[in-house]
């Protein structure tokens, strides 16, 4: 996959891994497109990229969703590179008086419905292109779930199950499907659960590159791949070694 001359969307990119992403194909020569929820933080971003598009758009909201395809469509017909990186987490611990419903539900529709549908809309643009390429970012936790973020992790599994599928079934398509799979990452997304132990955004940035140059359709960064390796030989301790801590 070319990482140069694409005109790409990156959903969420006004901060965190999103924004490294959006800065990296800014880099790189590529006509950008970031959404985020607000206004304020999208405009700072936008500054901050120079040639980068900002549209507010809250990929949750099915309104919002029309609008951004319906604009894409229009102002930007060569659109052949989308990023779903727009994430929702909540960190707790499950008991009676959790919520978990309630944050489980916003995790499934942010992390996994609200992608299904974005992809879907985008297809047929998508389908016009010489070469495209969607990029679900999933997570470590896809794999071995954290306590603390299990229904988070549960949202990342779904994708993770979702974009296999959706490989397979665009095989003999122009659309390349990759799934990028970030360890802890710093950033003020992961703040709450120790987001300052984890890998700068930057590093996610070049690992996806890389992969898109090589082909490589999933993308397990930094201590993604080591957890893989354990999760394939022992499961159980895949799991223990995501859970040390109460």
């Amino acid at each position: 996959m070319k990482t140069s001359g694409n005109t790409v969307l990156v959903t969420g990119g006004s901060a965190g891994i999103g924004f490294e992403i959006a800065k990296s194909f800014v880099q790189k020569g590529n006509r950008v497109i970031i959404t985020g929820r607000s206004k304020e933080r999208l405009d700072k971003a936008v500054a901050k990229l120079q040639h980068a598009t900002g549209i507010v758009s809250d990929v949750s909201n099915e309104k919002d969703v029309d609008q951004l395809v319906s604009k894409i469509e229009n102002e930007f017909p060569t659109l052949n590179v989308v990023i779903n990186n727009a994430g929702y987490a909540s960190y707790y611990k499950l008991d009676a008086h959790a919520g978990a419903y309630e944050k489980a539900s916003n995790e499934m529709l942010t992390n996994y419905l609200s992608i299904i549908r974005l992809n879907e809309k985008l297809f047929p643009l998508l389908g016009k292109q010489k070469e495209a390429a969607i990029v679900n970012v999933s997570s470590i936790v896809a794999f071995s779930p954290s306590h603390r973020l299990s229904t988070y992790a549960a949202s990342k599994a779904a994708l993770h199950s979702y974009t296999q599928s959706l490989r397979f079934s665009l095989k003999t398509t122009a659309i390349k499907v990759f799934e990028l799979m970030p360890p802890l990452v710093n950033t003020d997304f992961s703040h709450e659960i120790g987001g300052e132990n984890g890998i700068p955004p930057s590093q996610v940035s070049y690992e996806l590159f890389e992969a898109l140059e090589n082909d490589d359709y999933e993308i397990h960064v930094g201590q993604t791949a080591d957890l893989y390796r354990l999760f394939l030989s022992s499961p159980a301790e895949a799991f223990k070694s995501m859970n040390t801590a109460e």
